[in-house]
């Protein structure tokens, strides 16, 4: 038996239509951005509490809503932005189908606030399936418009169980907000929890289009932007926006399409824009892409879906070839700088029996009590005596080969007082810098520090923490202040429990094939002062060294708590200068509104002062009224080889990351090598 056709209530219908529009919060904050741009706001503020399942609030400082419109606002197909279908073709707003706040009204509790420029109060009503309750209520109010949604979904049961995390919705909204506060440069944007203080999104309207990539995705993105645009009158369209060049790639492709300024997505766009990046990346990896295309809006089919999302247009396939074309030209433009990363398989990972290197120091052909031969790929030239990349780099009189014009290390532990100037040794192996760290007060043992300031070659230095050492009270007397870490075993104990539980995490953190590299690789040379080149086994690395000894100071810091030497500067550190210089910093987060930076440093210089006496006692800093600067070092590639890349031999315990972030890259193996040239 046939089943019976029935009309559907118009509450039913209404429900439905609403599900296909707001599928969730963050579909109905979009709708409400756009609403906003439409407006001409200049400031968009958005919070919201639970995800916005339980509160959605956006404020702008647009137009406004006539007080007369109030009535009709929340029911469907009422818009101040079209009159007939013919208005279609050539539709300039954001909305035009009068559909969204409607849709929300059929699946949540709305409040409107609004006020027009020539009001004389701000008006305020609630809406419950696209009907006003009662009338609007004169109110106080900024000029613009604030929505409020509450208890979305409420009553749609299963669309509510099906979006029960709240974090995962709270980030797509913040998603959502941070396209469109990239695309709209000159508008203000914020978002944030109820109840914070502090937003998690938050753009000014002064900004750059830069600025707010660099606010919202970091420095990462924003120093790899390359600027893109093109046009074509013939196909009535133009492009512009920031793409990626090759030095930046991350494991999701991040693509911001905006089409007549509505944010879309375009699936046939983005594989054609990543076929041109699959050239010059990392396999499966991908680009940061920021795209905005304005096409003739006769040419363009917005009522496509429900949520707008998606969009057809004319010459579809020769405005996509036209796009391909140029981000491949400006991407071929900026190949000449191209750094080249690799991250392959480091210390300790798993690899196939055909890539596992038997490391030999010894050059000989034949492993001794076996019958094993080592091949040439398998030997690598590991002798530190021989000559290293600044060898082939610079001239053989250069200055910085020679070492440091003058490196004092006082010894006040007690007498003799020792002073080591490297120039004057023969360095015929990087073993014979000397650590002052394992210098103790006997400096008569074997393997101590011999009167022309080397260390005897019956032993080596250990190679663990000195730190680990069990410490030892120092004796309260009036000489414990003239006491290093560096070179006497009398110790602070210190039983904080939060430097306890730093020095714990620090060990628990630690990456044991990472560290066996840095003990025993050998030093090749610098590349910059930032990265250097070092060789373990068969394999080549570069090192960050930026970031290796930002780690070795903090471990430094944590380990050596309340037990620091004293290094004199021979010109003091300029604490004023160093703090504009941090201020200057994007990272610092300083806004205008902190106030002028020059206050901020002189009050960062008075605050230290003030805490000269805990700042000597824990971290052995000695400030003074008398500050000056000198910035006429030049010998900072033999300080990066023989102070630091000596030191994380000896005491940096680099944290697991270190593997992943990029901080420690594998660029070339041996045994790989061999298989290209057998290839050639």
């Amino acid at each position: 038996m046939a089943g019976v056709i029935r009309r559907l209530d118009e509450a039913v219908v209404n429900r439905i239509a609403a599900g296909e529009v707001i599928q969730r919060p963050a579909n109905a904050i979009k709708e409400m951005i756009e609403n906003c741009l439409d407006a001409k706001s200049t400031s968009i503020q958005v919070v919201v509490k639970e995800g916005g399942l339980k509160l959605i609030q956006v404020q702008d400082n647009g137009c406004g809503i006539r007080k007369e419109d109030l009535d009709i606002v929340c029911e469907r197909f009422t818009t101040s932005k079209l009159q007939k279908f013919e208005d279609l073709a050539s539709i300039s707003t954001y909305g035009f189908r009068g559909e969204a706040l409607a849709s929300i009204s059929h699946v949540a509790h709305v409040t409107v606030t609004t006020k027009t420029a020539d009001a004389k109060c701000a008006y305020r009503a609630t809406y419950s399936d696209g009907k006003i309750k009662a009338p609007p209520k004169p109110c106080a109010g900024n000029q613009g418009t604030q929505i409020t949604v509450e208890d979305l979904f409420y009553n749609v049961n299963t669309r509510r169980k099906a979006l029960k995390n709240p974090n995962e919705e709270y980030a797509k909204i913040l998603e959502v907000v941070s396209r469109y506060a990239i695309h709209n440069s000159g508008i203000s944007f914020s978002v944030k929890k109820q109840g914070d203080t502090v937003s998690d999104v938050r753009t000014l309207s002064n900004a750059s289009t830069v600025d707010n990539i660099r606010s919202i995705f970091g420095n990462a993105v924003s120093r790899e932007l390359i600027e893109v645009g093109c046009e074509d009158a013939s196909l009535a369209f133009k492009m512009k926006g920031y793409i990626t060049n090759a030095n930046y790639s991350v494991k999701k492709c991040i693509f911001l399409l905006f089409i007549n300024h509505r944010l879309v997505e375009s699936a046939a766009l983005r594989k054609a824009i990543e076929t041109v990046y699959a050239a010059y990346l990392p396999k499966s990896t991908h680009p940061f892409l920021y795209l905005s295309l304005e096409i003739a809006p006769q040419n363009v089919d917005v009522n496509v879906h429900p949520t707008k999302h998606e969009v057809h247009f004319l010459h579809e396939d020769s405005i996509l070839d036209r796009v391909q074309q140029h981000v491949e030209s400006k991407l071929l433009g900026s190949n000449s700088s191209r750094m080249y990363f690799t991250q392959t398989l480091l210390p300790g990972a798993d690899c196939s029996s055909s890539e596992v290197v038997k490391a030999s120091a010894n050059s000989s052909a034949v492993t001794k009590g076996t019958s094993e031969r080592v091949y040439a790929h398998q030997m690598v030239r590991t002798d530190s005596r021989e000559q290293k990349l600044d060898a082939f780099l610079q001239p053989v009189n250069n200055p910085l080969s020679t070492g440091p014009t003058e490196l004092t290390t006082e010894v006040t532990a007690g007498p003799p007082e020792a002073v080591v100037r490297p120039q004057d040794a023969e360095m015929e192996d990087v073993s014979d810098v000397v650590e002052m760290a394992d210098v103790q007060e006997d400096t008569a043992k074997p393997g101590g520090l011999s009167e022309s300031g080397h260390l005897s070659p019956e032993t080596e230095p250990p190679r663990k923490r000195p730190r680990e050492d069990a410490d030892i009270e120092m004796e309260k007397d009036d000489t414990r202040k003239d006491m290093t870490a560096a070179c006497t075993p009398r110790r602070r104990i210190i039983n904080l429990t939060s430097v306890l539980t730093l020095q714990e995490e620090i060990s628990n953190q630690a990456h044991a094939n990472l560290q066996e590299m840095l003990r025993d690789h050998s030093f090749v040379g610098c590349v910059s002062p930032q990265w250097a080149l070092a060789q373990y086994q068969t394999k080549l690395y570069l090192l960050n060294t930026t970031k290796l000894s930002q780690e070795l100071f903090y471990q430094i810091l944590i380990y050596d708590f309340a037990n620091f030497g004293v290094l004199r500067l021979s010109e003091p550190a300029p604490l004023y200068e160093l703090s504009m210089l941090a201020l200057e910093d994007p990272e610092s987060g300083w806004t205008e509104e902190d106030g002028p930076k020059e206050g901020l440093a002189e009050y960062i210089v008075e605050f230290l002062q003030k805490k000269t006496e805990m700042l000597k006692d824990y971290f052995s800093l000695e400030i003074d009224e008398n500050e000056d600067s000198d910035s006429g070092s030049t010998t900072w590639k033999w300080t990066v080889e023989h102070v630091l890349y000596k030191a994380f031999r000896t005491y940096l315990l680099p944290p697991k990351h270190f593997a992943e972030d990029g901080n420690i890259l594998q660029l070339a193996n041996l045994p790989d090598l061999y298989k290209v040239f057998e290839r050639c």
